[in-house]
């Protein structure tokens, strides 16, 4: 069940804010470059949106994905709760040589 979704590069810019700016200013100056951005922002929406629709789980019902939140979550407090038994069981210290 466990789908690959590609890692996107953490360089990559994917705020709208920028184009946004950019359309402004175009507007403003009453610039022939406005339908480029207006393009380009078009683009990046288009991409968001494909980026959103490839993402594991998003085809499920929100009540399942609620109901998948839940059981992560239990998962979650169980390791723990297990992690914290574990910690509880040593009866030593491990030190370093000095």
């Amino acid at each position: 069940m466990a789908s690959t979704v590609p890692v996107l590069e953490e360089a990559e810019d994917f705020s709208f804010l920028p184009l946004i700016h950019d359309i402004i200013k175009c507007m403003d100056k009453e610039n022939q470059d406005v339908h480029q951005e207006l393009n380009r922002l078009r683009v990046r929406i288009q991409e968001a949106r494909e980026q959103i629709s490839a993402m594991p789980g998003i085809d499920a019902s929100p009540a399942v994905q609620q109901q998948r939140l839940h059981m992560l979550r239990d998962q979650v407090r169980t390791k723990n709760q297990l992690l914290h038994k574990y910690k509880g069981l040593c009866m030593f210290d491990i030190q370093k040589l000095s």
